[in-house]
């Protein structure tokens, strides 16, 4: 018998904000059985798109999912926003971060954030390209991609067997 073989990547065609919603809904429940089985769980979702491709906007969709009520704030000149989610039994922190007007490669280094790339818990990296590889390895990138009639393309491939994980939740 062979053992099944997950799907490396996921790619959806998002014609309306709802269709995003939709789409962070169902990452959302991915990550919450995620973890369940991996109590110690860390994941690390890089987003990568230009400008106004939906980066932001789909990650307040997935910490709505994720069961956050409160307000939601761009982490573009703070560099992180740190989240505290219920999911379950247990509590999850959410880092999400936006590299965008890093100055340099390690600032987030330098603003004492190493130690969060490898605690338990959820990393999402807007603009994960503005480290220059500094950073630690991504579970899975999410591309982006605005069209001309303004509906997104969206890629997803994972680089982990967690990344397979989440991807398998979207197939």
């Amino acid at each position: 018998m062979t053992e099944k073989t997950l799907p490396a990547s996921f790619s959806s065609l998002l014609l309306t904000e709802e269709e995003t919603a939709k789409l962070a809904a169902r990452l959302a429940e991915g990550i919450s059985r995620l973890v369940k089985q991996h109590p110690q769980l860390h994941l690390h979702i890089s987003l990568i798109g230009d400008l106004g491709a939906g980066k932001t906007t789909f990650t307040r969709y997935l910490l709505k999912s994720l069961g956050h009520t409160g307000k939601v704030k761009s982490p573009t000149y703070a560099l992180c926003e740190p989240y505290e989610l219920s999911l379950g039994d247990q509590t999850v922190a959410f880092h999400h971060f936006d590299l965008y007007r890093m100055k340099y490669a390690k600032e987030w280094i330098d603003a004492g954030f190493r130690d969060t790339f490898s605690n338990p818990g959820i990393c999402l990296v807007e603009w994960p390209e503005k480290a220059e590889g500094t950073l630690a390895p991504a579970d899975c990138t999410m591309t982006l991609e605005i069209n001309e009639d303004e509906s997104r393309q969206v890629s997803i491939h994972s680089l982990s067997a967690m990344g397979q994980a989440l991807i398998q939740a979207l197939s």
